[in-house]
């Protein structure tokens, strides 16, 4: 049973970070790829959070192919979980076509779930396999800006990419993540009245070239969808009503927004795109970073 009917496409989107393993999706996940798809949302990207996660995300994205693809990663809240075990299933998943990013890998000095010392060891160690395995870094961050930019920026040099995925900061966060030039997701936090003020306040000074979009899904429901849901889980299909929110703070057309973000979307995890991404003949206002 659908959760709501979805409004008409507008424009192409990409989803960069979903958990589409969550058991909120085990009952009916065809039926919340078929509503993505009715709203333009071509394609998503599962986020693995433990090994067993990023194993089941890489078996999801092997049976949508072209669709779906994945992470593999350690989220720090399980950092005091990792072991040789866990380094090496990951070096090994991420030796799969369909895995397109390192992480989910980071900081969480919020909750606090692991140490903080045993977080820092396990983001170092995940990096170390980003480079080894070539893959961008999907990165977690919550209250450890600062260290987060300071590990980053000692291996900067050595990684693909990295995204800062969710992200939730203020200006000074986006400042130092931008001088190492990482690419920013936005999730349905900008849409929340109540924490979502400082990034409403910067999200005008992302480059249109380091923007991407997610759900976080079944997480992070915007609070501003209308009507709300029947149920409360967030889907790949509300994506595009966070476009709109990111493209009226920014004072741009929601195609604009779509467009830069599913060119970014596509570059940072080497996705295959459509004819029409591809044609050389697409003017400059097309292109990524250009307004």
């Amino acid at each position: 049973m659908q959760e709501d009917d979805p409004k008409p496409v507008e424009s192409r989107w990409i989803d960069i970070g979903a958990n589409l393993t969550n058991t909120a999706f085990e009952t009916d996940l065809e039926s919340v790829l078929e509503q993505a798809s009715a709203v333009g949302v071509q394609q998503i990207v599962i986020t693995g959070t433990s090994v067993d996660e990023s194993r089941a995300a890489l078996a999801l994205a092997h049976a949508f192919p072209n669709r779906l693809f994945a992470t593999a990663g350690v989220h720090p809240h399980d950092a005091r979980h990792w072991d040789a075990q866990c380094e090496r299933e990951l070096r090994k998943l991420m030796t799969d076509s369909k895995v397109r990013a390192a992480g989910e890998t980071g900081l969480d000095f919020n909750r606090d779930f692991s140490p903080r010392p045993a977080q820092e060891r396990v983001f170092e160690a995940q990096l170390e396999l980003a480079v080894e395995s070539g893959l961008p870094v999907f990165v977690h961050e919550r209250d450890a800006s600062a260290r987060v930019a300071t590990i980053l920026k000692s291996q900067r040099h050595r990684l693909a990419d990295a995204v800062v995925h969710c992200f939730t900061g203020d200006h000074d966060a986006l400042r130092a993540y931008l001088d190492l030039d990482l690419y920013i997701g936005i999730t349905g936090w900008v849409c929340d009245e109540r924490r979502g003020q400082s990034l409403q306040q910067c999200i005008a000074d992302i480059p249109d070239d380091r923007l991407m979009l997610e759900t976080d899904a079944p997480y992070l429901l915007p609070r501003t969808l209308r009507p709300k849901p029947k149920r409360r889980r967030n889907m790949p299909a509300y994506l595009p009503h966070v476009g709109r929110q990111v493209a009226h703070l920014r004072q741009q057309s929601v195609e604009h927004i779509a467009r830069v973000t599913r060119h970014n979307a596509q570059r940072f995890f080497r996705l295959p795109s459509d004819r029409v991404d591809n044609d050389p003949a697409a003017s400059d206002q097309d292109r990524p970073g250009c307004c």
